[in-house]
């Protein structure tokens, strides 16, 4: 968050005087959903949808574009690394069931086919820096646009017994 925040800050000048840029934010689906045992991930990818939105209302007046990606599942080695830190901070102790299951969740978002290749989020980032006046958000790969439209529609109760039941394989 700090270091995006940074890069922007040092890019500005130059796009403000050349009256034209485009900045975009890599985030994630994180940053409008939650999920247990997640409260720093999604705080961070929450910061910069936040970040993203006033930055954009700033700069517009300069011709400068700010741009938030929203990647959903993706196969990279996210959910690997998340599984291990998961298990390191919280698999013993309070939290330990729950992260448990939830490590086994996140390992089998590894060979979902659910999840997309990384190239759809290059080319959608390709699509919006392309565009002459692009979206504000763009919501990409395994599922980003229907978990997204749920959180739109169900309440947050509504929403907490999806992701809990998701995330600690009810019904499975």
């Amino acid at each position: 968050m700090f270091g995006l925040a940074r890069l922007c800050q040092l890019a500005l000048p130059i796009m403000r005087a050349q009256k034209s840029g485009k900045i975009v934010n890599v985030t994630s689906i994180g940053g409008k959903i939650w999920e247990p045992l997640g409260s720093w991930y999604h705080a961070t990818k929450f910061a910069v949808e936040g970040l993203s939105d006033c930055l954009r209302v700033e700069v517009a007046r300069f011709g400068v574009d700010v741009i938030v990606i929203e990647p959903g599942a993706i196969r990279t080695e996210w959910a690997g690394i998340a599984r291990e830190g998961l298990l390191q901070m919280s698999g013993s102790g309070a939290y330990a069931e729950q992260a448990k299951r939830h490590a086994r969740m996140l390992a089998t978002a590894e060979t979902s086919n659910l999840a997309s290749p990384p190239e759809v989020v290059a080319k959608i980032i390709v699509r919006a820096v392309r565009a002459s006046r692009p979206k504000t958000r763009y919501a990409t790969g395994g599922g980003a646009r229907t978990i997204l439209l749920l959180r739109k529609i169900l309440t947050d109760r509504m929403f907490d017994r999806l992701i809990w039941r998701f995330t600690q394989g009810v019904g499975r």
